[in-house]
């Protein structure tokens, strides 16, 4: 299939620009071939014909102001649109020169592939359509006003803390770079969502973006970040309002959920322009969300910043070439141990409980089975003999209440209590289930009747209570009650609620990514200006694991591989192909051309609206051309399986029962054609028990009982023939929706005692030392108040007395030889202050005197300094992070350790390699101050 020109102008590229709002008929808006005047400006003669000296662009689009904004090269559909790359870029220049003004902006195409180019900006990349005038006046203001990144404030009241500066420069300086592609891994509870707030802030007060997209998959993350919007860039105009669906393009900042923007962008009634973002977020970016909603990013095709959680060590291989970092480094990556053993940490660390029952760990047997349940179960008429479960089917094939009962019951026990030392705090119940769910919260409930049922609540994505002002979510997150949150998976990632302090692992978990963010619900720490009632302080938070999810993850540290799967579509192309080519190869030509008759039926349905088909334009042309059908070969069906097969991904209305009933008899009939008689037999077994299921009670199906009874005998599978099968899809494939599922009785469900097999208390997380320090100032704290009653040195600096050096000494004595052995050493040492004398750590734990450690001192210090010098590089900042740390292990630093190792890491000359002079002297004169 080829045309002129012209009919590509016509047939395509106008359509194109139409969609885009433009009107190729009107003078005011699209001039077509623009007379541009070359040569009289460069002192050239007069010209000798009339198109001497003369170029003619085919497009001209005009700006409000009735001046050129972008040119358009066309070239005739079949040919490489590349070819009119350079014409189009000299029609830039020369209108410039001829009309003065701005630059317009460069596009070339072939009716199917558009290419972009911003003529000294940026180099020329596909898109998916032409951008609107609003659109083109955009990205014109933003070229004529943007200032530079490297330089740009940004504002640390939203994003303040030194790793999260570091991300945001790390973007900022790769922008300026001209890089469109990032990925920050940021441990959960670290500020990823504060940290892009901020970075959004710089880039509009920088004029580097007018339009931002944020997304997320949960309408509760969507609320969530538009809170924060709301709170950090209360000025900046935000979708969707309460109770708005349809998408308005008046607003700077649109939070919305994968499948919300894949409908608008999929939706030719509110068309959405590929152009419309200057700046997209991807919150939890990983590959499972892009084999789904990858359309989106292939749309519009913008600047674009990845963020996760997940450790860079685990992230998909897949997910880092989305974002172009080929080298498996993210642009930036702060990580769970760095941010609790940070002093003072910015992330709580947790403890592990591990409990494990009877049942979960021996089964449930007459062997495990009390003798008096078993008296029980004889009484009720069951036999015992047949109860026979492994304990990794509880909660599955078995439900056995007495299991959960005892699991809640040590929860009551081992969880961290609110202030009054009864209640537990708040906590996250992960269940396997919704039944499971409300199982949990019956027994709450029954076990705690003192509580009126509010205690423990299910919260499940699809109960309408949950979700708004005053649902259940609300009230766990700001209400005293319930306390306890039982999820299935809707708790799993993203909820921000700071003062979870336990989290009970009720189900096994085999994906590694999931744990992890999992535990992230626990990780961050309370805000000392937000405190509430009910958890007042908050320094450690338990994980109670029922399942032994931690020794999973030590065996098998990424979890359990999940093979990918090719939607349903996609598959039954597969087939079809391997049906095409074994009948060609067979000599099976009538087969094979029944087949590509259906074959091409299914490209004609593939959803024109799909950005993926819009790029496969190219691909599709030459399958609608009906010369490639002729003489098909190993070579054009390779084609169809690369270029092609991987298309259907896009096929989402479809009766998928019938599909897969089509299927099965497209697979039957292959295994027909291949002589595999014993998986014909299998798959003739599956077919005719689906048949066999068919309600006969239903009108539509009771018109096709005489082909349902014949289907199910083996006389009708004996003369099957190719007309046969096509008749079974089409007359029985709808019916498919109506089959009656086999009966199934459901899990077994017990009520038996389960007792405690093990339950072992670990340290877990980076800092093991923490209990025996933290244990240690409880018994010193402990001593000195007892003490305080009787002693008269103590009682006077209570009272604010001075002490002399005769009452220090005998102090200093008295408690050495007490229990705890105390020194002003190990005071020192537990405190973190190298400075402080015995007297004022007696001050500090009598409340009279604060010591500030000697870490607080140095990261205080060092977010000054950074606060105060607001363009620091990225660069600048690791070295500052380094000479922090590095202060923070040798206490000191002399001139001379600054330009060798490990500052020469960042830099050959260490120090001078990185700062100015002027700005050398600012750090030598803070690190004076801190070893002062």
């Amino acid at each position: 299939m080829t045309k002129s020109e012209a009919q590509t102008r016509s047939d395509l590229i106008d359509r194109q620009l139409a969609l885009s709002g433009w009107n190729v008929k009107d003078p005011t808006q699209v001039l077509e071939e623009f007379d541009i005047l070359i040569g009289h400006f460069n002192g050239m003669a007069e010209p000798s014909t009339p198109y001497d000296g003369r170029q003619f662009s085919d497009y001209v689009l005009l700006g409000k102001d009735g001046k050129p904004l972008a040119v358009i090269e066309a070239k005739k559909f079949g040919r490489d649109a590349a070819v009119g790359r350079e014409q189009a870029k000299q029609y830039c220049y020369n209108i410039q020169k001829q009309l003065g003004g701005e630059l317009p902006f460069c596009f070339y195409t072939n009716g199917l592939e558009i290419y972009f180019w911003d003529l000294e900006n940026a180099a020329p990349r596909r898109v998916v359509g032409f951008p609107s005038r609003d659109d083109l006046e955009r990205f014109a203001y933003i070229r004529r006003n943007r200032k530079p990144l490297t330089q740009e404030f940004i504002n640390t009241s939203i994003a303040g803390r030194d790793y999260q500066i570091r991300a945001i420069r790390s973007v900022l300086e790769g922008i300026e770079q001209k890089k469109r592609d990032f990925l920050l891994v940021m441990a959960t509870g670290t500020g990823k969502t504060r940290t892009c707030i901020a970075m959004v802030d710089a880039l509009m007060r920088a004029s580097h973006a007018e339009k931002v997209l944020f997304l997320v998959d949960r309408i509760a993350l969507r609320e969530q970040a538009l809170a924060a919007f709301k709170e950090h860039m209360p000025n900046e105009p935000r979708w969707p309002n309460i109770g708005e669906k349809l998408i308005t393009k008046d607003r700077r900042i649109y939070v919305a959920t994968y499948p919300t923007m894949l409908n608008i962008i999929r939706d030719n009634a509110q068309h959405l322009s590929p152009h419309f973002f200057d700046f997209i977020v991807v919150d939890e970016s990983h590959r499972s969300i892009y084999s789904t909603y990858g359309e989106i990013l292939d749309y519009f095709k913008t600047i674009t910043l990845g963020l996760t959680a997940t450790p860079t060590d685990i992230i998909d291989h897949n997910t880092f070439q989305l974002f172009h970092c080929d080298d498996g480094l993210p642009t930036f990556a702060y990580t769970f141990e760095e941010a609790v053993n940070r002093v003072p940490p910015y992330l709580c660390n947790f403890q592990v409980t591990k409990i494990q029952t009877k049942f979960q760990m021996e089964g449930i047997s007459k062997r495990t089975i009390s003798l008096e349940d078993q008296k029980k179960l004889i009484l009720k008429g069951e036999d015992i003999e047949e109860i026979n479960f492994e304990g990794t089917q509880l909660e599955k094939q078995v439900i056995n209440k007495g299991t959960n009962t005892l699991i809640i019951k040590e929860f009551m026990e081992e969880s961290i209590k609110d202030a009054n030392g009864v209640l537990p705090g708040k906590t996250i119940f992960f269940c396997s289930s919704k039944a499971h769910a409300r199982r949990i919260e019956e027994i709450f409930d029954k076990l705690y009747p003192q509580y009126h049922g509010e205690l423990a609540k299910a919260l499940i994505s699809d109960d309408p209570r949950v979700y708004g002002k005053g649902g259940l979510l609300d009230q766990f997150t700001n209400n005293d009650m319930p306390r306890i949150a039982i999820s299935v998976d809707m708790l799993d990632t993203g909820i921000d609620v700071r003062e979870i302090v336990n989290l009970v692992f009720a189900k096994p978990v085999y994906s590694y990514t999931k744990f992890w963010q999992m535990i992230g619900r626990g990780t961050r720490l309370l805000e000392t200006s937000k405190s509430k009632p009910w958890c007042k302080e908050k320094d450690v938070f338990l994980v109670l694991d029922c399942w032994d999810n931690f020794e999973y993850f030590k065996l098998q540290p990424k979890g359990k591989e999940l093979k990918p799967q090719l939607p349903l579509p996609v598959r039954l192309v597969g087939l079809r192909l391997d049906k095409i080519e074994k009948a060609i190869d067979s000599g099976h030509e009538d087969i094979a051309a029944n087949e590509v008759t259906k074959l091409r039926q299914q490209v004609v349905a593939l959803p024109t609206n799909s950005v993926v088909i819009k790029e496969a334009a190219v691909a599709l042309a030459r399958v609608e051309d009906e010369n490639f059908w002729i003489n098909l070969n190993h070579q054009k069906l390779e084609f169809l399986r690369t270029e092609i097969k991987p298309l259907f991904r896009t096929v989402s209305e479809a009766d998928f029962k019938a599909m897969r009933f089509e299927r099965d008899v497209l697979e039957y009939s292959l295994a027909v054609l291949n002589g595999d008689k014993e998986q014909a037999g299998t798959l003739k077994e599956g077919i005719a028990e689906q048949i066999s299921t068919l309600p006969l009670s239903v009108s539509f199906v009771k018109q096709e009982e005489a082909l349902i009874r014949a289907a199910q005998t083996h006389h009708y599978w004996a003369k099957a023939d190719e007309n046969k099968f096509d008749e079974l899809v089409a007359r029985l494939g709808p019916l498919m929706k109506f089959r009656e599922q086999m009966a199934d009785s459901g899990p077994v469900h017990l009520d038996l005692i389960d007792v405690l097999h093990n339950k072992e208390m670990v340290e877990f997380g980076p800092q093991h030392e923490a209990v025996s320090i933290s244990r240690y100032r409880e018994m010193v704290e402990a001593l000195i108040a007892e003490l305080t009653e009787h002693n008269l040195v103590l009682k006077k600096i209570k009272n604010g007395g001075a002490v002399s050096a005769d009452e220090a000494n005998q102090l200093a004595e008295l408690l050495h030889e007490e229990h705890p052995h105390i020194t002003e050493d190990l005071l020192r040492q537990v405190f973190k202050n190298r400075k402080a004398h015995l007297i004022q750590f007696i001050r500090h734990i009598l409340g009279i005197e604060a010591l500030r450690s000697f870490p607080d001192e140095v990261s205080e210090a060092f977010e000054q300094f950074i606060r105060t010098h607001t363009t620091l590089s990225s660069r600048q900042m690791e070295f500052l992070n380094l000479l922090k740390n590095f202060i923070l292990e040798r206490e000191k630093v002399e001139k001379k350790d600054l330009i060798n190792a490990p500052f020469t890491v960042i830099h050959p000359l260490g120090i001078r390699g990185v700062f100015s002079p002027n700005e050398i002297n600012e750090i030598l004169q803070l690190t004076e101050q801190l070893a002062a």
